[in-house]
Parts: C-alpha cells; structure tokens; sequence
C-alpha cells in the first residue's frame, strides 16, 4: 500500500504528505536543507539566528499574530536548527491546516529580519550561549564535539560563539537566506486528517514565487584518527560529567539499523547494560546512556554519564569493560530479541502521533532524498543477527578511535587518565 504522496515540483520543492485516517489533527513541516555545518567560523550560529528570527514578524503577520494565531485554534508552534536542517513547525486541529500554512510558509518567505529584532534576538541567543556553558551535562557534548571533529563546521556549536553571535550583521544573515532559503532547498511535510491533493495544490501555489538554484554542498567530514584524545574543563560541579565518543556511521550506512540495536542494548534505556552496570549494580552515576549522532557522511555513537567525583576512574573502566564484551562476545539470544522488539516498538509508537510522523519523514526526504517505510524497516531489522552486533561494536569500539569529554572538580592528569582508555 502506498502510504505517502510524494510530489517535486516545478520549481524544484519537495513535498511529502501522509493521511491519517481517524486523526483530528494535522501535522506541519517546513524544512530549509541547511544547518550549522554549511557555516564557517565568522558566521558561526547564522542559520540558528535566522530561524529565531523568523519568528519575530513577516510582511504580513506580526510576531505576536504568528504566535496567537496557532495557539488560538488550540495548535503550537516551534522551530528547531540541527547541524544539517532547519525546520518550521506546527501541529493544530486538522480543520485549521491553511492557517498553519500560511503563517509557515511567510515565515520562511518573508521574514523581516528588523535591525531591532536582530539586537534583541542576539541578547537572547548570547544568554543561550552562556546557559548552556552553565549546564555541563549539555556543554561535555560541544567539548566532544570538538574532538570528534577538530577545525570542522561538525565540531562547532549550532548556536554559534559569543565572537560570532556577538559581531553578526544584518548582512550576513540576509546574505545567508537568500543563499539558502530558497525553493529546491526545501521540503514540505505534513501528516493527519489531509486531502493530500488539494494540500499539494495549496504549497505549489504559495510557494510558486520562490527562487530554485542548485543543491546546495558541505565540507565532507574527516574521521582520521590514530590515538585516543581527551578534554578536560575543571569546574565546581556535584558531579563529573562524561561524554566518550567514536566515530560511526552515516544516516544511510548498510548496516545502521545494527548500530541502533547496539545502542539499545547498551544504554538506550532501564534494561541497557551501562544502566545496570554502571548505575543499578554499583551505584556509580545517577544518570548513564547512549546516543547516536547520524549525518550525511559520517556519524558519532556517544556514551553519556554524570559520576560520582570519587570514582571517575572506576566508571570509566567498567564502560569501557562493558564495551569491549559486544566486541568480543555474542549479545544473548533473548537480549538481542528484547532489543528489536524495543526499536521496532519505539518506531511504531511514534507514527501513531501526527507530529512525530510528519519529523520523521520530513526530515528523511531532508536528509537521504527518500522516505523509509515501517515494513522495510522491520524487514531490514529481523535480517541482522547477533554476530552482525558484535561486528559492528568491532568497527566502532577501537581503542584509537576513543573521543572523551570531562566537566567537573577532576584531580587526575591528564596523562594518567589517558592511560586507563583501554579497550582491547
């Protein structure tokens, strides 16, 4: 069964619609193909800056209807800026689509990018910049970032530095936009209670005066690495805030759905092995987990973890222990089905929400230029074995490929922390 009406058209805008037959709601996204990698270092944050931006007034609505005029039909409104997209969007009653639409749709056409607004906005984002440095459970992530990807667009904060936010000009973020936000670099999603002809209709027709050009380019990630590498940033903290990465696979890597099941496996909830082991058995963190990051060409499998100041050094080996074991041992027959039921379960329980269904092949079309369906994903996960597992953890988990971020009161050196990164 055909489940999405995709549309390209004339000018070069994507278009995927989702009916949801039952739903009294209806979901919408509009999506720029440009995030904070497409930036360098002077404009570092323009694409975050820009989104802030467009929702402070367009030439037809102000920044106070944009906001009362979503809310006011029972609907929210958001925007979101990752390393690779941008994305405006809304979830109201199904009845009131044309007015999300329009708000949306003028927001990215015609913002008006105020030199008031552009004052008031940088206050706010520099504020966010220092919150964030104040959070050192968010901030070891840029710190691992950094290693990861050393003098890359990848490596730099998506809201930009105080530096760059704080000499940004109008110019520069109109350059941008105009560079970028413009008809072939973007993608309109929508899911729920939809007539998906009559709504292809309505977006070719608002957004028939945009400008196409051709798809626009990114530095190619570099992952050479040949030594393990640490960071650290002492501070005054209750806890010591860890976060080791290693370079892994990209949004349409063969084998991603392995990964994902690894990462189930080792900390993507109660059950996971770091949470038993780390948290549950020998009460080392409070908070321990996994995450993956997925770009285009490259992407980062992350453990996370907040620990006890006095027994840093004993948590960090009892992670790496528990990573070399999927690298030299077969995950258990009832663990590895536990593991899929729980990845496939999560997937389904998602799409049965409009707004999470409308992200998800949003940002696919975005992103990889094609939609996955729920049926092919689940064949493609029941054909992974447990040995496929282990060969993943051993093309991942090198001990020269260890990244690790450190926030807190740390009395180590570094040298003799480096000596303990040890996995095989």
């Amino acid at each position: 069964m055909r489940l999405y009406k995709k549309v390209r058209l004339n000018n070069g805008l994507d278009v995927v619609v989702h009916n949801m037959a039952g739903m009294r709601s209806a979901a919408l996204g509009v999506w720029i193909k440009v995030g904070s990698r497409y930036e360098e270092p002077f404009n570092n944050g323009v694409a975050h800056f820009l989104e802030h931006l467009c929702f402070k007034g367009t030439e037809n609505y102000s920044y106070r209807q944009i906001k009362e005029s979503i809310e006011g039909v029972g609907g929210s409104l958001n925007g979101f800026t990752s390393e690779e997209v941008t994305c405006y969007l809304s979830k109201l009653p199904a009845l009131h689509l044309d007015l999300a639409v329009d708000i949306l749709s003028d927001m990215v056409i015609n913002p008006l990018l105020r030199q008031v607004d552009i004052e008031k906005e940088r206050t706010v984002i520099l504020e966010e910049i220092k919150m964030y440095k104040d959070l050192p459970q968010s901030y070891v992530h840029q710190l691992l970032d950094e290693l990861l990807w050393p003098g890359h667009p990848l490596g730099m904060n998506i809201t930009g530095s105080i530096e760059s936010i704080g000499s940004m000009t109008r110019r520069e973020i109109h350059t941008f936009k105009e560079r970028y936000y413009l008809s072939s670099n973007i993608v309109v999603s929508a899911v729920g209670a939809i007539n998906c002809n009559r709504f292809i209709k309505r977006i070719d027709n608002t957004f028939k005066q945009t400008r196409s050009k051709d798809v626009n380019t990114f530095l190619p990630a570099k992952e050479k690495q040949d030594a393990p590498q640490l960071k650290m940033m002492h501070k005054d903290t209750e806890q010591t805030h860890l976060a080791l990465g290693f370079h892994s696979f990209s949004r349409n890597h063969p084998l991603r759905h392995a990964l994902g099941l690894l990462h189930v496996m080792l900390g993507a909830n109660m059950s996971s092995r770091l949470f038993n082991e780390v948290r549950e058995k020998r009460g080392l963190a409070y908070d321990i987990g996994t995450q993956l990051k997925r770009f285009q060409d490259t992407g980062a499998f992350v453990v996370h973890a907040g620990i006890d100041n006095t027994k840093l050094n004993k948590a960090i080996r009892l992670i790496l222990k528990q990573l070399n074991i999927v690298k030299t041992e077969l995950v258990g027959i009832a663990e590895f089905k536990r593991a899929k039921e729980f990845y496939l379960g999560q997937l389904m329980l998602a799409l049965e929400d409009t707004l999470e269904h409308m992200l998800w092949i949003g940002e696919s079309l975005a992103t990889q230029q094609k939609i996955h369906h729920l049926e092919e994903i689940i064949e493609e996960v029941n054909r992974f074995t447990r040995q496929d597992i282990r060969a993943v953890a051993r093309q991942i988990f090198k001990e020269e490929g260890i990244n690790l971020a450190l926030i807190g009161p740390i009395k180590d050196s570094q040298e003799s922390i480096l000596r303990i990164l040890r996995i095989d």
